[in-house]
Formats: C-alpha cells, sequence, structure tokens
C-alpha cells in the first residue's frame, strides 16, 4: 500500500510499504478514504518530537471497514467509520470513566495511544490506503446513512472537532458566558465553533493570519490581531475590563510572538491575563515532556516561565490535557447528522495522497489559505 512515511525533519514522502493488516482477533481493517494533516502533525514533521524516521504518520482518519476479526462482533465489513486519534482498549480503569486518552493498556510506556504519533505506542498511522484498527469494536465509531454525502464532516471527528469541544469543557463553559481563544488554527477554529454552538455571548479569537482571523469572523466570532496591539487589552476592552469568563489555549509549546520569534509561555501568560477572576482555562494545545529543538534547558525539558502568581492571585483553575474523543463523537456526530453542525466549513484544500509532501511543507509555513488539508487516497494525482 501506498503511505506517508516520516523521514526525519522537514521530510515526509509517499512510498510503497507493506499493507496493513488483521494482527489480532479485535483488530479491523479500514480502507482510507480521508485521512487529514493536523497541526500537531507539524510537531513532529518538524523534527520537535522523538518521532523515529520510517513511521507511518496520520492520526485523524475515516474509511470503510473491508475486514474484521474473529473477535469483533459490532463492526461490519462495508461500515464507514471515523476512529478517534486516541486508541481506547475499552476496558481499563480510565477507559472505563470515560478516559480514553489515557489508556492503561495500548501503551506500555505512558498512559494513553494514538496513531502514528510520537511517544504514543507503536500503532501506524492512516495517511495510508489502509489501516490496521487495534480493538476495533470499541474504537470505530459507524457513521449513520448520510456517511459517504458528509464525510468531510464527519472525519472531523477524529480528533479536532472533539478537541475543540474539549477545550470549551475543560473550560467549564455556561452559555451565555464570554470565552476567549488563543490561536485560530484549525482546533483554535473548532473551539471558538463549539462554543458558538453552545451559547457563548461573547467569542473572540486571537491570532494575526488574516485568512484564519477572517474564518473566525464567518461563524461569528471577535477576532483579534495580537500584531495590531496587546492581545489582553483588545480582550479587556471587549469585556468591560472584567476579561473573559472562559479560555481555550489551542496553540501549545510552538508559540510565537507577533515579531516570529518561538515563546512557548506566551499563550499561557496571555490567557491567565485575559481571563477574568475565578475563571477557567482549557488547555488543548500539546506541551510535551521533551522538546528537542527548544531554544534552551529548561525548555527542552518542557518547562515554562509560567505567571502563577498573577494566576493564584486571581484564583482561576485551569484543565489540560488531550480530548477524550470517545467521550464526545457520538453525539458530536448526530450534531452533524441533524445538520446543527458543519465543521467542514475550516477545510481549505483536497488533495490526493501523493501531494502529502507539497501540503504539509505548505501548511507549516502558515502560507495564505492553508488552513485545513485533507488528503484522499483515492484521488488521482
Amino acid at each position: 500500500m501506498k503511505a506517508v512515511i516520516y523521514d526525519g525533519p522537514k521530510q515526509v514522502g509517499v512510498r510503497d510499504v507493506e499493507d496493513a493488516r488483521i494482527e489480532r482477533p479485535t483488530d479491523v481493517l479500514v480502507r482510507i478514504t480521508t485521512t487529514n494533516i493536523c497541526g500537531s502533525d507539524l510537531h513532529m514533521y518538524e523534527g520537535r518530537t522523538n518521532l523515529e524516521q520510517g513511521r507511518i504518520i496520520g492520526h485523524e482518519n475515516l474509511g470503510e471497514v473491508v475486514e474484521v476479526g474473529d473477535g469483533v462482533e459490532r463492526v461490519r465489513v462495508g461500515d464507514r467509520v471515523c476512529l478517534p486519534f486516541n486508541i481506547g482498549c475499552g476496558f481499563c480503569a480510565n477507559c472505563e470513566k470515560g478516559r480514553t486518552g489515557f489508556c492503561l493498556t495500548v501503551d506500555s510506556d505512558t498512559p494513553g495511544g494514538a496513531y502514528g504519533f510520537a511517544g504514543m505506542g507503536p500503532y501506524q498511522g492512516g495517511q495510508a490506503e489502509y489501516l490496521r484498527v487495534p480493538f476495533g469494536d470499541f474504537n470505530a465509531l459507524v457513521l449513520p446513512e448520510d456517511a459517504v454525502d458528509k464525510e468531510d464532516d464527519y472525519v472531523m471527528l477524529a480528533d479536532i472537532f472533539p478537541t475543540g469541544w474539549h477545550a470549551t469543557r475543560l473550560a467549564g463553559m455556561v452559555a451565555g458566558e464570554s470565552v476567549v481563544v488563543s490561536g485560530a488554527g484549525p482546533v483554535g477554529l473548532m473551539a471558538a465553533y463549539s462554543a458558538m454552538i453552545q451559547g457563548a455571548s461573547q467569542v473572540m479569537v486571537i491570532d494575526r493570519l488574516p485568512d484564519r482571523l477572517k474564518l473566525a469572523e464567518q461563524i461569528g466570532a471577535i477576532p483579534i490581531d495580537d500584531s495590531a496591539g496587546d492581545p489582553v487589552e483588545q480582550v479587556l476592552d471587549l469585556t468591560d475590563g472584567q476579561g473573559a469568563a472562559r479560555g481555550c489555549e489551542c496553540v501549545g509549546y510552538q508559540a510565537h510572538d507577533p515579531q516570529g520569534d518561538e515563546e512557548p509561555n506566551a499563550t499561557m501568560n496571555q490567557l491567565v491575563n485575559a481571563v477574568r477572576a475565578t475563571g477557567k482555562i482549557g488547555v488543548v494545545g500539546i506541551f510535551l515532556p521533551q522538546d528537542p529543538g527548544a531554544s534552551d534547558e529548561l525548555l527542552a525539558q518542557g518547562r515554562i516561565p509560567f505567571d502563577f502568581g498573577t494566576y493564584w492571585f486571581k484564583g482561576q483553575s485551569m484543565g489540560t490535557g488531550q480530548a477524550n474523543v470517545k467521550n464526545y463523537n457520538r453525539e458530536l456526530a448526530d450534531l452533524i447528522h441533524h445538520d446543527r453542525a458543519q465543521p467542514s466549513w475550516i477545510v481549505s484544500h483536497r488533495l490526493p495522497l501523493a501531494q502529502a509532501p507539497q501540503a504539509y511543507q505548505h501548511f507549516d509555513d502558515r502560507d495564505q489559505g492553508w488552513t485545513k488539508v485533507l488528503l484522499k487516497p483515492d484521488l488521482a494525482a
């Protein structure tokens, strides 16, 4: 089969590799029809993780079931399924509580596993023609009859839609409250979209790329250009000096200041100052325990200078961590099915798998108009 292979920093290639196959009775084999490039893939693409060369990448995957193991009872050949990026067993203590992003079974080194992701187990990614899905009955979300017509919407259930939703849940958002989102990348835009769906009174989105701020404005959010002035002051001006009730951090450890210099603590401290006293911050942007490309030893160990004094004095609280996708995606699928949500509005490009290297380069360079890239193995190159 053809697959996107990580060959080193800023190097990916599409090559023929051994076909994915059923390895255990509980496995499901999926023919991939849509697989997305995620912002977190760029951390690996840039060499800012410990991902080993030769791995198939890609964790936002959707397709058609073509084979099931002898132990699979629910999922059937021919089903259209979306696969949560975090792999869960379904029976460990964390999975039983809905914390599938921290499964205790799938990866022996750390809680949690994922497809084609650094430090999250040996599982190959889905930017390929086929994908092996462990614990298929648990992990595969079988889609309704409109799965083909709404494929570009349903594929967002693999990661960015539930992750954006998770940011609002970690922040404890309640209908009628104001929300500030740091970052207008795909996850930040999905956090803003999720807040709008849930009835936020104001949704403010901080970024500096004009095309992404325009997308935020399209859904009724208030764009805040941090290159045009202090974003904290802009939030305070919009909230009568109080600050937003809730904050969503959707950038992570590769945040940059408006001048383009990397500043890993920028968004965290920005939100501490932009969120009101007793407010809550949800952090879904990735922060890792090791950063091979960091500028100093402290940052290389995953430690950032954090404005804890202000955070403590304001009595704020925080929720962090990757989204437990299984906890959200059935309900979010219902929103799509009943036309209450259409997350595909974020898509900028639909490309064949063969164009993955060029797509990675454009997306990594934040070229204008490159917001969300879908790779479709069935498309002709």
